[in-house]
């Protein structure tokens, strides 16, 4: 599948706000606010395709239903917060501001070819 057609599925799972299942087996992943120190190695190790990663203010936010349950930010975690979270809950609709917007790091991969902080 070409990139352009793996954020135009990104993009329809935006406007759906929901998770593709059954595909995707492994559960999303959450982030715990209290042990996380905001270095953002998770949002870089997240795929483009799926763009669950976001920066909220002083935290860093999981869209469970963007998130495959790849779990390559887990190893890119230096704090070792971030968790399988198979009891997750479907995302309150004000966070969903985060993806698809103006300042949604996943477009910036797709309209400059790679992330900024690269």
């Amino acid at each position: 599948m070409t990139s352009t057609r793996l954020m135009e599925a990104r993009a329809a799972r935006v406007r759906a706000k929901r998770r593709h299942e059954p595909k995707w087996k492994n559960p999303p992943v959450r982030i715990e606010p209290w042990e996380c120190i905001v270095c953002d190695s998770c949002l870089r190790a997240c795929p483009p395709q799926f763009g669950a990663i976001f920066n909220d203010g002083i935290d860093v936010k999981v869209i469970p239903e963007l998130c495959s349950g790849c779990n390559r930010c887990i190893p890119a975690c230096p704090m070792d917060c971030i968790y399988p979270d198979e009891e997750w809950e479907p995302t309150p609709l004000d966070r969903w501001r985060l993806a698809g917007g103006s300042g949604d790091p996943y477009l910036a991969v797709r309209r400059f070819g790679s992330r900024a902080a690269d």
